[in-house]
């Protein structure tokens, strides 16, 4: 660890601190935060109690939505030092998001120090239960302020921790989203940015309020055409093989979805990278050829879907749930909390400072 200093306040703050027994996701807060500025270049950081940040009201994340982030784990389960999942994975996206919008990311000295810091300190109160880890949120916002259309000449990166069980559990009801769009081709739908997913709450809540999960976006152009759940990919069981929509340029490139991929193949299974019809889709559902939908994400790890929707009601229901997608969930998660090999060499151990 290089540069990064400890407030005074953080031995209090985490002696003060009690883990729950009901976690949720997102809930409960590690009562430390990691901080650090750019003003021409980036200073070194700081570990900080958690608490209220200073912001001008002119600050540009506010009024441009100058943002990206990520989302990550830590695990502590039957070892004393935790370990990250493919943490410069992340690294490589959150640099490629802030590109995107034109952003001046850390280094991944940088980004990684900073992990390692909240880890560290946070390694008490990470959960030491299958299925729970301590859940990590890099990110980066432009902090000057002004109206011009141009990008923050300051910054600030920040990680702040969560113990969390798993975001959702049980088969999710999923609505197909025929109207709104979210993102498309030479947009920011490949950049894990705020504004991507502020487009897709008037969908989510529309889908909540009919009893949903979350909402299925197509394709802008065509409305033809599978990319995304709200913040998971998405995958189908057709035949013997393992289906999912090709990367377009507005679909963005989960880790977890490239983990499934590369666990899928080494298991056997093969994996198909398409674009894949809404329309052909549901036919093939209908008539059993796709057996089984799930989707993936950092938060949810695997999650099985019970039903498509549609706005008129109908529903189509594939005739498995929770078969494959459940021994690739076991599969990763053994690999991630170190229960399992890792051939893949994705388990990264945070080293002792």
């Amino acid at each position: 660890m290089t540069g990064i200093r400890i407030d005074a306040g953080v031995a209090s703050a985490l002696a003060g601190f009690t883990l729950p027994e009901k976690l949720g996701f997102g809930l409960v807060t590690a009562p430390v935060m990691f901080s650090a500025v750019y003003d021409g270049g980036w200073d070194g950081g700081e570990l900080v109690p958690y608490g209220p940040i200073e912001l001008l009201p002119g600050a540009r994340v506010l009024h441009y939505a100058e943002l990206v982030f990520e989302g990550m784990k830590a695990y502590r389960l039957g070892h004393d030092r935790p370990n990250l999942f493919r943490p410069r994975a992340n690294y490589q996206r959150l640099a490629r998001s802030a590109a995107r919008l034109a952003m001046q990311a850390p280094s991944e000295t940088l980004f990684l120090d900073a992990l390692y810091a909240i880890v560290r300190a946070c390694t008490p109160i990470i959960p030491r239960v299958t299925g729970q880890s301590l859940y990590l949120r890099p990110f980066l916002f432009g902090t000057e302020p002004g109206y011009h259309i141009r990008p923050s000449t300051t910054a600030r990166f920040m990680v702040i921790a969560n113990p969390a069980e798993v975001y959702s559990s049980g088969p999710m009801k999923v609505a197909i989203e025929r109207a709104d769009s979210r993102a498309s081709p030479g947009g920011t739908g490949v950049a894990k940015t705020g504004g991507n997913y502020a487009a897709s709450l008037r969908a989510t809540q529309v889908a909540a309020d009919r009893g949903y999960t979350v909402a299925l976006w197509l394709d802008a152009a065509s409305r033809r055409f599978i990319q995304e759940l709200s913040g998971m990919n998405l995958f189908a069981v057709i035949g013997d093989e393992l289906h999912t929509p090709t990367l377009d340029g507005s679909i963005l490139e989960g880790i977890t979805r490239d983990s499934l991929i590369t666990l899928a193949r080494s298991q056997g299974l093969k994996v198909v990278e398409r674009p894949m019809e809404i329309d052909a889709l549901i036919a093939q559902v209908q008539g059993g050829e796709c057996t089984e939908l799930f989707a993936c994400g950092t938060a949810a790890i695997v999650s099985p879907i019970g039903v498509l929707g549609e706005a008129d009601g109908r529903e189509y229901r594939p005739r498995d749930v929770d078969r494959v997608a459940a021994r690739l969930r076991e599969s990763l998660l053994a690999i991630q909390e170190r229960r399992a090999p890792d051939p893949f060499g994705w388990v990264h151990e945070v080293p002792p400072a």
